[in-house]
C-alpha cells in the first residue's frame, strides 16, 4: 500500500508539491491526475526515490521513503514517463540486467521476460539492439522491467506513450488482474478515458495542491458535470474546448 502525508516540494521559491495527503490500500487503481505542470511526475519521482521532499514522507509497502529507501526500491515497479534505456543492449539483455538487480535466478528471469515480451509481441524481436526498435517497442521492454521482479507497487507515469491500441489493451488488462491479486497501482495518465475506465478511484492535484478525489461517477456528479472529462476541465479552470476552438477559427477567418 501507499501512504502519503503532508508531501511537499519546493525548488527555490517554486512550490511544485504542496502538501499532499493519500492512502492507496492494495486492490486499487488510483488515478493521480492533473493539468501539466500540476506535480504529478515530481510526486512520483519522490515516492519512488528519484527525489528528496521539502517536507513531510510516505511509506511504500510498509517501509519509509526516507528511513528505508532500498528497502522501497526492491518492492515497487516504476514506468517513468521518458525513461533512458541502455540502447545498445537487446531487450533480453537489458530484461537480464534489470533481473540481476532485483536478484532474481537468472532461470526464472528469462522464462519471465520471454513471456512478457511474447504478451507484447515482441519475442521476435528479443535479441535485436534497443536502438533499432520503435518507440512503441522500447516501451513494451520498459513495461517488462517493471513487471520482472512482480512488485507489490507499481507507478506508471503515462505508461501507454507510444504503444499501439493492442498493447494498450494489454496493459490495461495486466493492471485490472494485477490489483485483483492485491497490488496497489498508482496511474499517471492524460488519457481520460483510460482513467475513467479503469481506476478505482481518482485524485485531481492542480498547482501541487489535491483539488478533489473520488470515483469519476462521484466527481462527474459533485460538479455537476455531463461528463468526467467537462468535470476535469471544470475541476482544473480550462476554458470550455468549443470555445477556444470556435476563437480560433475565427481569428483564422481575420486574417
Amino acid at each position: 500500500m501507499i501512504r502519503v502525508l503532508d508531501l511537499t516540494k519546493r525548488f527555490d521559491d517554486f512550490t511544485a508539491v504542496d502538501h499532499i495527503t493519500l492512502t492507496v490500500e492494495p486492490g486499487e487503481i488510483l488515478g493521480f491526475l492533473g493539468p501539466n505542470g500540476a506535480g504529478k511526475s515530481t510526486t512520483v519521482k519522490m515516492l519512488t526515490g528519484m527525489m528528496q521532499p521539502t517536507q513531510g514522507t510516505a511509506e511504500i509497502a510498509g517501509y519509509d521513503i526516507l528511513r528505508d529507501p532500498q528497502e522501497v526500491k526492491r518492492r515497487i515497479g516504476y514506468i517513468p514517463e521518458s525513461g533512458a534505456m541502455y540502447e545498445s543492449l537487446t531487450p533480453a539483455e537489458y530484461l537480464d540486467f534489470v533481473a540481476s538487480l532485483y536478484h532474481l535466478d537468472p532461470v526464472l528471469a528469462e522464462a519471465r521476460f520471454n513471456d512478457l515480451l511474447e504478451i507484447f509481441g515482441i519475442l521476435h524481436a528479443r535479441d535485436q539492439r534497443l536502438s533499432e526498435l520503435s518507440k512503441g517497442m522500447k516501451q513494451k521492454v520498459m513495461i517488462s522491467s517493471a513487471l520482472l521482479h512482480g512488485p507489490e507497487v507499481l507507478f506508471l507515469d503515462e505508461p501507454l506513450n507510444g504503444l499501439d491500441a493492442n498493447a494498450a489493451m494489454v496493459v490495461k488488462e495486466l493492471l485490472k488482474k494485477l490489483a485483483a491479486q492485491g497490488k496497489t497501482i498508482f496511474f499517471c495518465s492524460h488519457i481520460l478515458e483510460v482513467v475513467e475506465r479503469i481506476c478505482t478511484r481518482i485524485i485531481v492535484i492542480d498547482r501541487g495542491q489535491q483539488i478533489i478525489a473520488g470515483t469519476a461517477e462521484s466527481i462527474t456528479r459533485d460538479t455537476d458535470s455531463a461528463s468526467f472529462e467537462d468535470a476535469f476541465q471544470r475541476i482544473t479552470g480550462v476554458r470550455d474546448v468549443g470555445e477556444m476552438s470556435n476563437d480560433f477559427l475565427a481569428a483564422l477567418e481575420r486574417v
